[in-house]
């Protein structure tokens, strides 16, 4: 399987772009390595049609898709990959290296779904210039992929980034011609499939009183992350989906939105 193969199956997704040099400059580093499948999510219109004039870049740009949120933007996708500068941050993600992540990208990519006769979907997301992916961004992702500069100086252009990361797909596109035979009778769930089972936790969390308990300002995204941890195949998260479905509506039909407090032992 060569790299242009492999290539069609990834998705770049940027988040948030504002400058078009930078817009422009991802697409081009697309076009040189094969890769021609770009979305954005919420770009900053002028800078948008802007960068369409990048040398290079324009049939990338022309196929170009825009979505309004990330989730929107992943959703066919069974793998969605993060990618952050770290630094400070709080990490709640696995963080991977470039090398390291390269080959569980190349792996998806040449895997084909099981019983549905089409290859698995990875997104690579790239945040804003300013502030990168935002926590609710990465509450999408499944992991994270730095690439290793410099601690004086982390963050890359955007450009840059990008064409980075799809060299190293490139050039480990070989060691990846030999999962194509390794097809897997679970296929992994897909982003879509995973925001519907995030929804319906969220809602039967909410329905018997355990988020009024405890709460968290960010109990959408530990949840979504926490969901993207159990790596679920695709008929498992169809499965739990309707189970989840299920208790919520039982929870209504009972009337028992809250739950009783827990009996005290004798000490």
């Amino acid at each position: 399987m060569n790299s242009s193969a492999l290539l069609d199956n990834l998705r770049v997704v940027l988040v948030a772009t504002r400058n078009p040099l930078n817009i422009g400059a991802a697409a081009r580093a697309m076009s040189n390595f094969g890769c021609t499948h770009l979305r954005l999510v919420n770009p900053y219109d002028p800078a948008y049609r802007e960068a369409r004039s990048a040398v290079g870049a324009a049939p990338v740009l022309a196929s170009a898709e825009q979505f309004s949120t990330v989730a929107e933007a992943v959703a066919d996708c069974t793998l969605v990959v993060g990618t952050t500068a770290a630094g400070r941050r709080e990490m709640h993600h696995q963080l991977r290296t470039l090398e390291a992540g390269a080959r569980i990208i190349l792996r998806r990519l040449a895997r084909k779904r099981a019983g549905r006769g089409k290859t698995s979907r990875v997104a690579l997301l790239f945040g804003s210039e300013k502030t990168g992916l935002s926590n609710e961004d990465l509450s999408h992702c499944h992991w994270l992929l730095r690439i290793p500069t410099r601690a004086e100086h982390r963050a890359m252009n955007l450009g840059q980034a990008v064409a980075v990361c799809l060299y190293e797909l490139v050039r480990d596109a070989k060691a990846a011609a030999k999962f194509k035979q390794a097809l897997e009778k679970a296929p992994p769930a897909t982003a879509g499939e995973l925001e519907r089972f995030t929804a319906v936790v969220t809602e039967a969390l909410s329905s018997s009183g355990f988020l009024d308990r405890r709460t968290v300002a960010d109990a959408d995204d530990r949840i979504r992350r926490l969901v993207r941890r159990l790596n679920l195949p695709s008929r498992d998260a169809d499965m739990w989906t309707g189970i989840m479905r299920q208790i919520v509506w039982k929870l209504h039909a009972t009337g028992s939105q809250t739950p009783p407090p827990p009996k005290k032992t004798a000490s």
